[in-house]
C-alpha cells in the first residue's frame, strides 16, 4: 500500500481534503511530489467520493508504484472504508 486514508462523515455537504507526507518520505521535493500524486488520485475519482473529511498520508512506497498500481491502491482503500 502506498498511502493510508482516513474518512469521517460530516453533517454538511462539504468535502475537506488533507494530504500529509512526513519527513520519513524524503526531502521537500519528494514530499511535495507524494502529495501531488495523492491529489491527482483524488481528482480522478472526485465525483465518486461522498462528502466528508478525508486525510491521505503518503508512504515511501508511493514512489515505487506506477500510475495504474496507484489507482488500484486508491480503489482498494475506498473499498476498505466502504465508500465505493
Amino acid at each position: 500500500m502506498s498511502f493510508v486514508a482516513f474518512f469521517k462523515t460530516s453533517k454538511d455537504e462539504t468535502t475537506n481534503l488533507g494530504f500529509v507526507a512526513s519527513k520519513k518520505i524524503g526531502n521537500a521535493v519528494k514530499r511535495n511530489r507524494a502529495k501531488r500524486l495523492l491529489r491527482a488520485l483524488v481528482l480522478l475519482n472526485e465525483s465518486k467520493l461522498p462528502s466528508g473529511k478525508y486525510v491521505f498520508i503518503a508512504k515511501a512506497e508511493i514512489f515505487n508504484r506506477d500510475h495504474k498500481t496507484l489507482k488500484n491502491d486508491f480503489k482498494y482503500a475506498m473499498k476498505k472504508m466502504e465508500l465505493f
